[in-house]
């Protein structure tokens, strides 16, 4: 029995197969956008394969469509891309057969049949084609049955899993990313082969391992595709660090909860509430040091103490590593980290405003993010528990809105810069310049006096005073 499928209402399909049939070639559109189709995921990347040159199918089809977009031609691996007007882009490539190496997972590329380049996808949901030929124009190739696999939500290699994993490792993370995504289920004989072949994902380079590592962290339950990466065993490859919060110690009858999916907990709440990827990393990273700082105390149980500030200078190192971006999103996520337990301590009936103009003071801009971690950050198994932090929680907002509406300390710089600390008493840049400058920030956070020159600038001379220092202007 023949399946057809109905294609979006977009004028290129009917100009690619106008395009082939004048090349006397066959196309189809082929993976990712027929799986999403499928599923009715919204999207405008097409695959086009061709049997033959994809390169001239492209130039041909940009000729007939209105807007002649420019085609991106990249002849060492024999594709093409353009843009239609309207934003979709197509990609064109000739049905190739590949076969690896065993030390890379570029492949030796040969011109194949549409059978061949169905062999040589990652999975079954990905192996099928829908033909824009005449004749056949809509029909469904599904030579792998990848449409029960999508009815059945599982994902499952076309080829024996081993030699698909062994020729090109990313495919394993690329399970799970797909696993994460769509909320599928990994076939039992697939899911084995990734443990298996767990250690050729060394080959791999960094940047395309935290690429598909970041869709894994974006996907709408992050922690499903953590879970599978623990299972397997790659994320002890790949994220040794994190692995090491996993696990429970007891003493004397005395444990402290499992840091490993208490974290995945707090990604998963982060993620319910935002689409932020810095703040899902700061959720996966406001624990990252507590391996290091547990103790034991007779008297009080498990501590871990420190563990925020030890945590915050690790980020460099971990973001560096991940080949993550070594810019303001690191230092976001350092500064969230940093400081993600001052909320909390300020959950109390009596909270001052000095502690308030303190936090959002260091925060600045990310306020809003840091109390959203922290919310998430609640995660005991008692709900009434939850329930009260939550609700003191919004009692600090409060404060934090009402201090800030009357202080406006988000990102405040104090009214006295330093050059005019200098201007003032004749000095040139030196410790007292500094110290001068985090007395009056001092004694603005403590609500001494109002970020104003008329109330900071007396207040200047006479802490210049207590250094002996005279002013040569008023």
């Amino acid at each position: 029995m023949t399946t057809e499928i109905t294609l979006p209402e977009h004028p290129v399909f009917a100009v690619v197969a106008q395009a082939a049939k004048e090349l006397n070639t066959e196309a189809y559109v082929i993976g990712g956008f027929v799986r999403d189709l499928v599923l009715k995921r919204p999207s405008k990347d097409i695959d086009v394969v061709c049997i033959g040159s994809g390169i001239d199918l492209a130039q041909l089809v940009a000729s007939k469509l209105p807007n002649k977009p420019k085609v991106a031609v990249f002849k060492n691996f024999g594709t093409a891309m353009l843009k239609t007007e309207d934003g979709w882009e197509v990609e064109f490539v000739g049905a190739r057969k590949e076969s690896y190496r065993s030390d890379s997972r570029k492949p030796e590329v040969e011109q194949g049949t549409l059978e061949d380049d169905l062999n040589r996808r990652d999975f079954t949901i990905n192996a099928m084609g829908i033909s824009l030929n005449e004749g056949s124009f809509g029909e469904l190739v599904d030579r792998f049955e990848g449409m029960k696999d999508l009815r059945r939500k599982n994902l499952k290699t076309p080829l024996a899993p081993g030699i698909t994993f062994s020729d090109d490792p990313l495919r394993m993370m690329r399970a799970i990313r797909f696993a994460s995504q769509l909320n599928f289920d990994i076939d039992p004989d697939t899911f084995d082969a990734i443990g298996e072949n767990k250690e050729r994902i060394k080959i791999v380079s960094q940047e395309r391992i935290t690429d598909e590592l970041n869709k894994i962290v974006l996907s709408k339950k992050p922690s499903y595709g953590f879970k599978l990466l623990f299972q397997t065993g790659l994320l002890h490859l790949i994220f040794p660090k994190m692995v090491k919060l996993h696990g429970v110690e007891t003493i004397n009858k005395n444990s402290h909860k499992d840091n490993f999916y208490h974290t995945l907990q707090v990604l998963d709440n982060v993620a319910e509430v935002s689409d932020d990827l810095w703040l899902r990393w700061a959720a996966i990273l406001h624990d990252i040091a507590k391996p290091e700082t547990k103790r034991y105390n007779e008297k009080v149980g498990w501590t871990f103490h420190g563990h925020e500030d030890r945590g915050a200078r690790q980020v460099p190192k971990i973001f560096a590593d991940l080949k993550l971006p070594l810019n303001e999103h690191m230092k976001q996520v350092q500064k969230l980290v940093r400081l993600h337990l001052r909320p909390i301590a300020l959950v109390k009936e009596t909270v001052t405003d000095s502690a308030i103009r303190r936090l959002l003071f260091e925060a600045g801009d990310d306020i809003d993010l840091l109390m959203q971690l922290c919310k998430a950050d609640i995660t005991s198994k008692n709900h009434d528990k939850v329930k009260r932090y939550l609700q003191n929680f919004e009692k600090v907002e409060a404060k934090l809105k009402e201090v800030e509406e009357k202080d406006s300390l988000r990102n405040f710089q104090p009214v006295i810069s330093g050059d005019l600390i200098m201007q003032t008493f004749g000095i040139s840049p030196s410790k007292e310049v500094g110290i001068l400058k985090n007395a009056i920030t001092e004694a603005i956070l403590e609500g001494e006096i109002r970020n104003e020159y008329d109330e900071a600038f007396p207040f200047l001379l006479s802490e210049g005073k207590k250094l002996g220092l005279q002013p040569v202007t008023s």
